[in-house]
């Protein structure tokens, strides 16, 4: 656990938590024990990590949830408190710069009790944005050359769901029943649909096993289901009747339209099965007939590879357009062009889903959940 802790990524974390509390504390608190009470949210921001993933802890009652839920709360209300003393302070240097001497007294008396409710209001507003359930998002995406027999093909896709503990049995039932109301030919969950073992999630995950489309219900592993442990996953969503492509494909024929669907593992499943890599080459069925393949790649930085393995389409998930600001920002230095919505890879569509669920803080700020219904057009 200790060499976990000492790790860029722990450190990092240690390091954002430590500078953010104490730069709170020093901007907005006057007393030791008000210092002590902001001190309780930033410890709860760092407990879980430190626990749960450093210490490979599972979880394993209401009490676990409990903490888990507490934690991102914090973690959403924190990122908002910083935004907001950091704007208090930006307004007290500006009336500084300008001679405003009245601008600063009301800033600096005021400002303390308005940032906290400012935070407090965008992260009930976020909470109502992210739980009210995804939004259906409809997605043309024009193929050149697209065989008539392929022209109006639908697919649902389901993405990042993160059945956990914000997320539960009653968002993922009115997810299926959005989806089934579409009447799709496919429905593809791209990753990223749990946070969490089998023995706990599995009445929260149910209802995905009544998805219905003419052509089934496939499934590719995410990052957080490796990390939920990929073997128990792939063997529950089997046993759910969902069909699971590890970098293998399915064929579907549409008249005299070959169409085929490929899916490749994460990256994250090389912690557990060093040998286990994203083979969209072997994913492609380079030996078939096909006048179209689609690649389910929970990654979207794996598009250079969908490209060159000659797929026409590549549907992915991960970032959650950044879920909330100011992360919308930092999503987009990491994954551009392929951040968010419909771009392109040189004769390649990629298609990036913003998520039909939210990961630690249930929050949308900036961004929506989203359920898409994409559907193949002639270019």
């Amino acid at each position: 656990m200790l060499r976990r802790l000492l790790t860029p990524f722990f450190l990092t974390l240690h390091a954002i938590v430590l500078l953010g509390y104490a730069y709170l504390a020093w901007r907005l608190c006057s007393t030791p024990a008000q210092r002590l009470l902001l001190l309780i949210p930033a410890l709860l921001v760092w407990v879980v990590p430190v626990v749960y993933w450093a210490g490979e802890r599972e979880s394993a009652g209401p009490a676990d949830e409990a903490l888990h839920a507490a934690s991102y709360l914090c973690m959403g209300w924190l990122n908002f408190l910083l935004l907001c003393t950091l704007a208090r302070d930006l307004l007290l240097g500006l009336g500084w710069l300008a001679g405003a001497a009245a601008l600063r007294d009301a800033v600096a008396n005021e400002g303390v009790p308005v940032v906290f409710a400012a935070s407090l209001l965008a992260l009930a507003a976020g909470l109502l944005f992210a739980l009210r359930g995804p939004r259906l998002k409809r997605v043309d995406i024009p193929v050149a050359g697209l065989h008539p027999a392929l022209e109006g093909f639908r697919i649902v896709q389901i993405s990042d769901l993160h059945v956990g503990p914000t997320i539960g049995r009653r968002y993922v039932r009115r997810v299926v029943e959005q989806s089934n109301a579409l009447r799709p030919d496919l429905v593809v969950l791209t990753g990223d649909i749990v946070d969490g073992s089998p023995a706990r999630l599995a009445p929260h995950v149910a209802p995905l096993g009544g998805l219905t489309a003419a052509d089934g219900a496939v499934f590719i592993l995410g990052n957080h289901d490796c990390y939920s442990g990929a073997r128990r996953w792939i063997a529950h969503f089997r046993a759910l009747g969902l069909r699971v492509l590890l970098n293998e494909h399915l064929v579907l024929r549409r008249g005299d339209a070959v169409l085929v669907v490929g899916g490749v593992v994460d990256p994250a499943l090389r912690l557990s099965e060093p040998r286990q890599v994203p083979r969209p080459d072997l994913a492609a069925a380079p030996g078939s007939d096909a006048a179209l393949r689609i690649l389910l790649a929970h990654n979207p930085a794996l598009a250079p590879l969908g490209e060159k393995a000659g797929f026409d389409v590549q549907l992915s998930g991960h970032t959650h357009a950044g879920q909330f600001f100011p992360w919308t920002l930092a999503v987009r230095a990491v994954h551009a062009p392929h951040v968010a919505g419909l771009s392109r890879l040189n004769r390649m569509w990629v298609y990036v889903s913003a998520g039909t669920g939210s990961w630690g803080p249930p929050v949308r700020f900036g961004t929506v959940t989203e359920l898409t219904l994409l559907r193949l057009v002639r270019g």
